[in-house]
């Protein structure tokens, strides 16, 4: 399950990495014609979602306070909520889909790590249910 949950965390951190690192670069104006929000709501959420993809990886692989990662995922379940309601009120119906999923996998990894961060379970100790 460990390797499972690294394989995720991998591909989420590329995901919010290129989704956050499109909204910190890209003009203001081409993003609000394709999202009706504020701007420096777009460039904030793009700073969590680089934030996040960093969090995933980085605390991990440093082996500096690995149970950030726990966080980051969480803190991303959240920004994919929103993400997958804006959406559905937009009336993109099924493209609410691609965001539900993308919350799902960090609810995964933010559930699978906080298994493996119980007290007296070794990290490479498969979860049992």
């Amino acid at each position: 399950m460990n390797v499972v949950a690294w394989i995720v965390q991998a591909l989420l951190a590329v995901v919010f990495l290129f989704a956050g690192g499109s909204k910190l670069v890209l003009p203001l104006d081409a993003m609000t014609k394709q999202l009706p929000l504020p701007g420096w709501f777009l460039r904030s959420t793009g700073v969590v979602e680089v934030l996040g993809a960093l969090g995933l990886v980085l605390p991990a692989l440093l082996r500096i306070r690995p149970r950030l990662v726990i966080y980051a995922a969480a803190g991303l379940v959240a920004v994919m909520i929103g993400a997958t309601t804006l959406t559905l009120k937009m009336g993109g119906g099924a493209l609410a889909a691609i965001p539900a999923v993308v919350g799902l996998l960090a609810l995964f990894v933010a559930y699978s790590r906080a298994r493996l961060a119980e007290p007296g379970r070794s990290r490479l100790e498969p979860l049992r249910t």
